[in-house]
């Protein structure tokens, strides 16, 4: 398999979720501006929709939505519990909080990385995501992970998109649970292994 990702996007969440799982993937760097694949393809005649991640199947088919790919990932390693099982309710949990974390905070980020977006917006984002904050702090608070005792593709995909809160001056010191989890979610070995390879963060050895 293939995945198809951008430094930092929230590409970076499958990316963390194969590692996890153990499972080897083959990367191909995007640039999301030019629309041009490391080797030179044309990524608008790979994903029609121009945007990353995308997850090139080993039956020729590609999958999109980061969401979904988390979910395709754990479910080829049932073993690693990145996901509960399909069909069970705290599966119906895990894609709730994929659901949230998509809407209300991924989305909420995107006007926030545009020069053109005027102050009036950015502040009106920010403190939208802020209120949306509010409730991972509730949870958070309580438990180390979104869903269950475990890490989760639920909890890949929160980091990857809290990370990005620092890039766009997003203040979240009155979230003291989330950015222990942040904390705590960077510290895995696999995350880091993930982000040195995209060039986040400096190899420790």
């Amino acid at each position: 398999m293939k995945l198809y990702y951008a430094t930092g996007a929230c590409s970076l969440s499958p990316h963390i979720v194969a590692l996890e799982a153990g499972i080897a993937l083959e990367l191909e760097k995007v640039d999301t501006k030019e629309k041009r694949t490391a080797s030179g393809a044309d990524y608008w005649q790979i994903n029609p929709k121009g945007y990353v991640p995308a997850l090139a199947l080993d039956n020729g088919e590609l999958l999109t939505e980061g969401p979904a790919i988390v979910q395709y990932l754990a479910d080829q390693k049932p073993d690693s519990k990145l996901a509960p099982a399909n069909g069970t309710a705290e599966r119906y949990r895990l894609q709730e909080m994929l659901g949230y974390i998509n809407s209300e905070l991924h989305k909420s980020y995107t006007p926030l990385f545009k020069p053109d977006t005027t102050d009036a917006v950015k502040q009106e984002r920010k403190e939208y995501l802020r209120k949306r904050y509010a409730l991972i702090e509730q949870r958070l608070a309580k438990h180390d992970w979104l869903v269950g005792d475990h890490f989760s593709v639920a909890d890949a995909y929160l980091f990857t998109v809290t990370n990005w809160a620092k890039h766009v001056d997003l203040d979240l010191s009155d979230f003291p649970a989330l950015l222990a989890f942040q904390k705590r979610a960077g510290a895995r070995p696999k995350v880091q292994e993930a982000m040195v390879a995209e060039g986040l963060i400096k190899s420790a050895a």
